[in-house]
């Protein structure tokens, strides 16, 4: 709670719709249509990023990377069977700098 707090002015901020509301309410000029919308876009801006594998930095906050996942033998915990586990990509994000100072309190 306390980290959320320091993100965005005392606001606790739990889903994409909190977000947005706080948001309309901080841009009064703006709708909350408006506001959903340009949400909306960035999140899927950044969704299909990371589908092209492309990184994502965002100064002061962190960055979003995906990471390919080597094909590797595993087992079954039940019977111990070996079981083969295909390649995958895995969506990573790394915490900046700054955020880490804030959420720390070392600020």
């Amino acid at each position: 709670p306390v980290a959320r707090r320091l993100l965005i002015e005392s606001e606790d901020i739990v889903t994409k719709s909190e977000l947005i509301d706080v948001v309309a309410r901080k841009m009064e000029h703006l709708t909350r249509a408006d506001v959903e919308g340009a949400v909306n876009t960035i999140f899927k801006s950044m969704a299909q990023s990371l589908l092209d594998e492309d990184r994502i930095e965002i100064r002061g906050f962190g960055s979003f990377v995906v990471r390919r996942r080597k094909a590797r033998d595993g087992r079954n915990p039940k019977t111990g069977e070996a079981v083969a586990i295909p390649e995958r990509l895995t969506p990573f994000f790394t915490v900046g700098k700054e955020l880490r100072e804030r959420v720390n309190g070392d600020d």
